[in-house]
């Protein structure tokens, strides 16, 4: 299985972010074909009287004024040598400033007065016929990379990360290197002279889709289909809105039997799929986790939804069997060998179909003891496949097992632990319950006697206060017989 290059550049994650969405190759009067010439005439009667305009005002070639500052208008349309003259004695800031306005313009913030401004320097710039490879060069690295996001359309150009060389973005603007940032391969990409390669500007092999023109990052998937002979790719999505995935007749012995096949639009040529997402699983899925696992198998479900043939049709049914699993949470420690098995059962069942189909015609003793042979063999791989991976699930199992047993005896051990703690516990409850039994009786007993002792201490109260009132009567009995001893002395 060919694998599709990966351009991915980890310092320039931030700048490509995006780029994937865009068109991956500008449209030129007269140089597009196919859906890059709806897109010209769609500009052309948006804006007629726009571009009219700047063709008209480019015709004219007029000296900057002096006023310091350089717009995104004039390095469209005035001539190089004087835009460079004016940037070279601007500022760092000033620069930055203008690219910071493209980028805006580019990101579509300010609606369609955005577009319309867009859409009028593109207009600009595809009309100039000034550009060439020396004039370029003369260019001031600001200016050119202003004028490359303006015909392209991609404002990774203008990122602060982004600083490729002038002669790079010169190969660029002039569809001789590959837009795409991390790809940056000279074109055509291998020296391929396929027809797509030789009449589709700024075309790369190597990271376009051959029907959309975009580019992305994606890798070891099956968003993308490779071709057997031109190495040339294609989006999954794109190739089944187009059709050229489909049902076709593959011819094995003879006979013709129906498959699901790609066809590439650059060469024509046919691909089997159900190979090919055997070998995509084979070689990319030890990598995927559980999402990457379900988007996957979602793309496999598109390709063969249509397929006539029983191996698609039974690839399908597992698939989407696979994924239901999979988001109900039932098939959460799956992998992706389940659908590994099945692509090989799939193809191992192929000869048994093709004997059963092949009943009605005379074989040589040759050929069937060669068929025989055949079955006995894979028949033997397939014992021998599943042996081994019943002897893996043992292991597994014994493993687990002894595991297990390990964590039954420690849980034995702790539970041992825990009642000889439990009964130490117990132990010292019945001491603290014993000494609060002992301690409520003293306190009883303490009680009893302090009742006891405020009683007598009332009885000597009371005692004392019978004496107290017996002294005061005897001593005012004693003081009245005196006063009248006194008195009566007296008389």
């Amino acid at each position: 299985m060919q694998e599709r290059a990966s351009n991915s550049d980890p310092g320039h994650d931030s700048a490509t972010e995006s780029a994937s969405s865009r068109e991956t190759w500008p449209i030129e009067p007269n140089k597009s074909s196919g859906g890059g010439a709806a897109t010209t005439i769609r500009i052309v009667d948006k804006d007629k009287e726009l571009a009219t305009k700047g063709v008209a005002e480019w015709q004219v070639i007029r000296r900057i004024p002096s006023t310091g500052r350089v717009t995104l208008r004039e390095v469209a349309r005035e001539r190089v040598d004087l835009v460079a003259e004016k940037m070279k004695v601007m500022p760092d800031e000033a620069l930055d400033e203008i690219k910071s306005e493209l980028r805006s313009i580019l990101e579509g913030t300010g609606g369609s007065h955005h577009v319309e401004e867009f859409l009028y320097l593109q207009k600009l710039v595809q009309n100039r016929v000034d550009f060439t490879p020396t004039t370029l060069l003369m260019t001031h690295h600001v200016q050119l990379e202003i004028l490359v996001a303006i015909k392209t359309g991609i404002q990774e150009f203008l990122h602060p990360s982004v600083n490729l060389p002038v002669s790079h973005l010169a190969e660029v603007y002039l569809y001789k290197r590959c837009q795409n940032i991390t790809c940056k391969s000279a074109l055509p990409a291998e020296e391929c002279r396929c027809n797509i390669c030789s009449n589709r500007n700024g075309f790369c092999n190597l990271c376009m889709c051959v029907i959309c023109n975009k580019f992305d990052f994606e890798v070891n998937t099956c968003r993308w289909i490779g071709c057997d002979v031109f190495s040339h790719w294609t989006h999954t999505d794109c190739a089944i809105r187009d059709e050229q995935i489909g049902s076709g007749q593959k011819i094995n012995n003879g006979i013709a039997h129906p498959e699901m096949l790609f066809r590439c639009q650059a060469c024509q040529r046919t691909s089997e799929l159900l190979g090919w997402v055997r070998d995509v699983f084979q070689q990319c899925a030890p990598g995927w986790d559980r999402d990457a696992l379900l988007r996957e198998l979602e793309y496999v479900c598109k390709i063969f939804r249509l397929s006539e043939d029983s191996k698609g049709r039974n690839l399908f049914r597992r698939c989407d069997d696979l994924i239901e699993r999979l988001r109900s949470g039932t098939a959460q420690s799956m992998s992706p060998r389940a659908l590994l098995q099945a692509l090989q059962e799939l193809e191992m069942d192929f000869p048994k179909m093709s004997e059963n189909e092949e009943l009605g015609r005379l074989i040589t003793p040759h050929e069937a003891c060669n068929q025989i042979a055949e079955v006995v063999q894979e028949a033997v791989r397939k014992m021998e496949t599943v042996a081994e991976e019943k002897m893996q699930m043992f292991k597994k199992a014994r493993l687990a097992v002894d595991s297990c047993e390990r964590e039954l005896d420690e849980k034995t051990r702790e539970a041992r632990e825990l009642k000889a703690e439990q009964l130490r516990k117990k132990q010292q409850v019945e001491e603290l319950e014993s000494m609060i039994r002992l301690k409520s009786a003293e306190a009883e007993m303490f009680q009893l006697k302090a009742n006891e002792a405020r009683q007598e201490a009332e009885q000597l109260q009371s005692i004392a206060l019978a004496k107290s009132e017996k002294a005061e009567q005897d001593y005012a009995s004693m003081y009245l017989r005196r006063l009248l001893e006194e008195a009566e002395a007296e008389k």
